[in-house]
């Protein structure tokens, strides 16, 4: 409430804050310690934390093993093709060696071709502008050099080079890298602390380069096809480290003073979806061109791709198929090890060993069959790896009919042949520059191992590219990983100069004590987790509101307004909940009850109670008096930066853990207005079974499906965190404070609070998110009744909201980016598909009735649409109450019916086992998608126990619930939590009570 409004003194309730105070003078302030007390519980009792503790670690090991294999996988079948298509190599003939180069490019490309279609995708969903004519000219320069130095390294140098330097000479692509990390370092000025790592690896990895050239270049002088092969890859590996300039351009530019550079950067992130569709399809032109171009030269001929034999045919595909399908999944295992915050054990780790691995797995069978080789001749001569080669390798006979391992290893035998391994300067040589790369690799990404990865964080702002390489994809990973200068001093900064204020607003009306219990339960929780006394972060400090709605009754005798009986209920609870909190760490023989420091001030809207917590915080509980304000809008806030309002229900129940993830996404991102958790319903019964799965299949396949193409079109008023910049915007609070003057007005605007703040806050072009690891649990209604009324509301609500929002979609689409033309069609698809549930489940009925009694089609419609038609009837002409009871029998009746249904397709199946009939497919398609969705969330896996109920109630649901709301729409009270005046009270006005999560 306005501050002009509290400071203002009214004597108007002497009688109500007499009566407070009585309240509180009633209970004992000082209690023995053995006084019997039953004390609530106030530990997370949802969440299984040593359950989640196991799977964790489980999670991490099973993580970095995947990345691990997958890394290895990736690498081994790309240098397997590149062996193949080594000129000496016998595992295919030399007239076919163009189809191992057509796989080797299709490796290249792929990761293009899955950008292209991301972008493509992005481009319709989410916002795409043109680039300027400078962004585009500077992408295409770099992409090309890339594209063709990639290109004439893996498809002309490397098939020459041996399968050691192979394996490391990918290493050596971080030379560029290492040198703009040490530039951009020294021009920052200051004391670095990964300064010295960058200058070593560039230097060592030139090193390498230096030990390579020896190797080949000096061994031969006069071999001008080696020393051809040798200056290619050297250029190539170099054009290829140009891959992630974008790294450092971003460095520079933040740091730099000139406007040009900075609109240029800004330019590039801004048209980022249509620079990747135009790069992408120049990488694979320019592949194209020099895979088409070097085939030719090569003197090789492109019609052996249409004739080669099947078993070659079958081994090219086996390993290209490995190759794509393993890079991309390690480049998804990756991502994740990431967000997992396990970027050390799960990510760097296991890329840096990859290459190590990958050396080891073809070395050690190459030494194996040489050592073998040896002890099969049974001679006391000396045999050196020349004569091993010339006799055993070169000299072999070319079959695939037997084992194809052995053929496999001496093709990798072969690219070693030209070095002597008996001389120890060969094998030195050869092992300092495979070790000089690699080194060089590790010292150039060790600033990854500190980097700072917040929770939630998106991939855009980890990687600086979407692009991976599937030719080289650890270290692709380990160079795209965002690159940040770090000072020492920077190492202890604190992070939150700007602390966040954040506003609890909580809505009470006729909770329950245990309801009540609950919420003020967590709020204690939150105070405990960020004291305002002595404080151990500063990220954020906060304040509880409590909105009690027509908290005064008029009482027979009194001639001021009382507190009704759940004000005084909440009155108790509080030095009940502040006791608790207060003795924590005493032990038993200390405890003592002990009441809080709180105030009380007499306000133009009724009365407010001011309570400090144990650790500093305070709640305040607006006590509002019906006949002096307005109850249908809850809070208002003046605009402030870095503020958050998080909106809760009277009953809800949540962990601090859980507000930290909303603020830590609001924080994050500035162009979030608000943002939702996952909402668990509690209570028992079938009523509440049913919403326990509802809502689950609701958070998994819909929420997250908004959140993903679009924005969330309801944060549940529960619990959900707004930001109070987004709120104060023109047309947020304004309009939605409005009074409703039209019927669609008390539908749209009174019916569905939270969605219609939503749909204000998406028209301003604000996003809203969905956070699934926020967990909050409400209350659900448990009782047939009031379940109907609930959905009575919501129903009609969000079909207006929805209708709004289609009706601006052009208006939306270019003020919203995140509301693109192709999500609202997928909006208006869902509508439809509502509009029609109705006759989808009659028609559902009417081939349940012909699979039952075997009922031809016409009939059994009609005889499936005779018990809706005659309820439709009957809602016109009966009270509520008796049409809810009618809809009970009839659900019950449609239940029974579903149940047999259901039944008697499962014994089909067995009877006659098959699936392939449209009821099988329809329960086992259904089924599959319910327990996949349900194996990705475990800790929700036992929600599966109520998909049954939940299939049996769907009639219920989507057909007689859409009657019942339909014919209803004129009574526009809540519904929910009403209870009868008492004897000699006023008659009550409408109440209302914020929505629950849906």
């Amino acid at each position: 409430m306005d501050e002009g409004e509290d400071s203002r003194e009214n004597r108007e309730h002497p009688s109500a804050v007499a009566t407070m105070e009585n309240a509180e003078r009633s209970e004992d302030i000082k209690r023995p310690w053995d006084t019997c007390r039953e004390v609530p519980v106030i530990e997370d009792e949802h969440t299984p934390w040593k359950l989640l503790k196991l799977l964790k670690i489980i999670v991490l090991f099973v993580v970095a093993i995947i990345v691990f294999g997958l890394a290895i996988c990736s690498k081994a079948s790309f240098l397997l093709l590149i062996t193949l298509s080594h000129e000496g190599t016998k595992t295919l003939r030399a007239e076919q060696k163009p189809v191992t180069l057509l796989c080797i490019g299709c490796s290249l490309i792929a990761p293009s071709v899955l950008l292209l279609l991301k972008s493509i995708w992005k481009a319709c969903y989410k916002s795409s502008k043109l680039p300027k004519t400078a962004s585009a000219a500077l992408v295409f320069f770099f992409e090309f050099i890339v594209s063709g130095g990639l290109a004439v390294l893996t498809i002309v140098a490397m098939p020459h080079l041996d399968i050691v330097t192979n394996v490391t000479i990918l290493n050596s692509v971080a030379v560029l890298s290492a040198f703009l990390q040490a530039v951009s370092q020294c021009a920052a000025k200051k004391l670095n602390v990964f300064l010295l790592p960058s200058i070593i690896a560039f230097l060592v990895i030139f090193v390498g380069y230096s030990l390579f050239l020896i190797l080949y270049v000096l061994k031969d002088p006069t071999d001008v096809k080696t020393a051809t092969w040798v200056g290619l890859a050297v250029c190539g590996s170099f054009l290829v480290s140009f891959n992630w300039w974008e790294n450092y351009f971003r460095v520079i530019c933040v740091r730099s003073k000139s406007n040009h550079l900075k609109n240029l950067f800004e330019d590039l992130t801004k048209c980022q979806n249509m620079l990747h569709i135009l790069s992408s399809l120049l990488r694979i032109v320019v592949t194209a061109c020099v895979l088409g171009a070097y085939v030719p030269l090569a003197k090789m001929d492109w019609d052996v791709v249409t004739s080669i034999p099947r078993q070659e045919t079958k081994i090219v595909v086996i390993i290209i198929g490995v190759q794509l399908i393993s890079s991309a999944l390690c480049h998804w295992f990756a991502l994740a090890a990431c967000k997992m915050h396990a970027i050390r054990r799960c990510f760097v780790l296991p890329l840096y060993l990859a290459s190590l691995a990958v050396i080891a797995l073809f070395i050690v069978p190459v030494i194996t069959y040489y050592q073998d080789y040896r002890l099969s001749l049974n001679t006391t001569e000396n045999i050196n790896f020349t004569s091993y080669c010339a006799v055993a390798v070169n000299e072999r006979n070319q079959s695939l009919s037997g084992n194809l391992f052995p053929q496999l290893v001496w093709d990798v035998t072969h690219t070693l042949c030209f070095l002597d391994m008996s001389s120890t300067v060969d094998i030195g040589l050869l092992t300092g520059a495979a070790a000089s790369w690699w080194i060089g690799l590790v010292l150039a990404t060790v600033h990854i191992c500190y980097l700072n990865i917040y929770r939630i964080q998106k991939t855009q702002d980890l990687f600086v590219r979407r692009l991976y390489e599937g030719a080289f994809i650890e270290q692709s990973l380990l160079l795209n990983t965002r690159f940040d200068i770090r000072t020492r001093k920077s190492k202890n900064k604190q992070e939150d100069a700007n602390p966040a204020m954040l506003y609890l607003c909580a809505t009470m009306w006729h909770e329950t004590y245990e309801e009540m219990m609950n919420i003020m339960i967590s709020i204690f929780r939150l105070d405990k987790y960020r004291p305002k006394i002595e404080p151990k972060l500063n990220d954020f400090t906060f304040e509880a509101h409590i909105y009690f709605d027509d908290a005064f009754e008029t009482v027979k005798g009194h001639q001021d307004r009382q507190l009704n009986a759940y004000v005084k209920d909440l009155v108790k609870i509080i030095p009940e909940v502040y006791g608790i909190f207060k003795n924590l760490d005493k032990s038993f023989f200390e405890v003592q009850q002990q009441s809080p420091d709180q105030s009380i001030i007499e306000t133009p809207y009724g009365a407010r109670l001011v309570v400090e917590m144990p650790y500093g915080n305070n709640i305040v509980v607006h006590l509002k008096d019906k006949e002096k304000i307005r109850n249908k809008k809850r809070w208002s806030q003046r605009e402030k930066k870095n503020t958050y309002l998080l909106a809760l229900d009277g009953d809800t129940d949540f962990q601090p853990a859980a507000v930290m993830m909303l603020i830590d996404r609001l924080k994050m991102y500035p162009r979030v207005g608000a943002a939702c958790g996952r909402i668990h319903p509690t209570g028992s019964g079938p009523a509440v079974w049913f919403q326990k799965f509802e809502y689950a299949v609701s958070h998994w396949l819909q929420k997250s499906a908004e959140h993903v193409f679009g924005c969330v079109l309801c944060s549940p008023g529960c619990f959900s965190l707004f930001r109070a910049e987004a709120l104060m915007d023109d047309n947020v609070m304004k309009k939605y404070s409005t009074k409703s003057t039209e019927p669609s007005h008390y539908i749209q605007y009174d019916q569905g609070e939270d969605r219609w703040l939503c749909t204000l806050l998406l028209k301003q072009g604000w996003r809203v998110e969905y956070n699934a690891a926020s967990d909050a649990y409400t209350k659900a209604p448990e009782d047939f009744k009031e379940l109907y009324n609930q959905r009575k509301r919501w129903g009609p609500s969000t079909m207006a909201n929805i209708v709004d929002l289609l009706g601006s979609t052009t208006m939306l689409s270019k003020r919203n980016p995140s509301m693109s033309k192709p999500f609202m069609f997928y909006q208006l698809f869902s509508i439809i598909s509502s509009i029609l549930a109705p006759s989808t489940i009659c028609l559902m009925i009417a081939g349940s009735l012909s699979f039952l009694f075997d009922i031809n089609g016409a009939g059994a419609l009609v005889i499936a649409v005779i018990p809706p038609a005659i309820y439709l009837g009957l809602c016109f002409k009966l009270k509520p109450d008796t049409q809810i009871t009618i809809a009970a029998v009839l659900s019950a009746m449609y239940a029974i019916l579903m149940m047999v249904v259901s039944l008697s397709i499962i014994a089909t199946m067995v009877r006659e086992r098959t699936i392939l009939t449209p009821s099988s497919i329809f329960i086992v398609g259904m089924s599959i998608i319910y327990i996949v969705t349900a194996l990705m969330h475990p800790q929700e896996l036992s929600l599966l126990s109520h998909g049954f109920l939940y299939i049996i109630c769907v009639p219920s649901a989507y057909l007689l619930l859409t009657i019942y709301s339909m014919v209803n729409m004129n009574n526009v009270s809540w519904g929910t939590r009403e209870t009868k005046p008492a004897a000699g009270a006023a008659t009550t006005a409408q109440q209302t009570k914020s929505q629950k999560g849906r």
